[in-house]
């Protein structure tokens, strides 16, 4: 699984060392596509010929590639709010983690969005965030298995089952009353 992890760098580089816990137990998940970004010395080495235009576009695709977005916002962020803004338009599996042990509050815009199912918002502490990747990676893949198992369903006989096929028995029987 591609994983698109989001975290402030140009603005929040005091969190490196969380951001590098985070990525390190993401990789049990699959590939963490942005990892490089997050090395203590800056992005990657590669990073230092790009201009931001292609810094940008480079992102964009990675975010394109990636299955789920995670995104550590606790740092206030214009890069990070723009990535899950992108991540909704591409109808991505999004979870959002803020340490409220900060002190800070986290913006009406992302903690707003949480629908509990494609896009999830989480206070954590460290130590809660084990339970919580799997948690969410039990989820996206349940989905990915066969949509939390609706769809395809068939009764005995082998033929699919219509889920609203009782509805209109009910509304039969309504007006055999009148």
């Amino acid at each position: 699984m591609d994983i698109y992890f989001s975290g402030s760098i140009r603005g929040g580089r005091q969190d490196v060392e969380v951001y590098q816990r985070v990525i390190k137990l993401l990789q049990q998940y699959g590939a963490v596509l942005t990892e490089n970004n997050f090395k203590a010395g800056g992005g990657g080495d590669d990073e230092k010929d790009l201009d931001d235009r292609e810094i940008h576009d480079r992102c964009m695709a990675w975010l394109e590639q990636a299955e789920v977005v995670v995104a550590e916002v606790t740092q206030p962020s214009l890069g990070v709010g723009y990535e899950i803004a992108q991540a909704v338009g591409m109808d991505k599996r999004i979870l959002c983690l803020f340490r409220e042990s900060t002190g800070k509050k986290l913006s009406a815009m992302i903690r707003g969005c949480d629908n509990e199912d494609t896009i999830i918002v989480k206070d954590y502490k460290e130590a809660d965030l084990p339970a919580i990747l799997q948690e969410f990676f039990t989820s996206v893949q349940a989905e990915a298995e066969g949509d939390d198992g609706d769809e395809g369903e068939e009764d005995i006989e082998g033929e699919e089952v219509d889920e609203e096929e009782g509805a209109g028995e009910e509304e039969e029987d309504e007006d055999d009353g009148e």
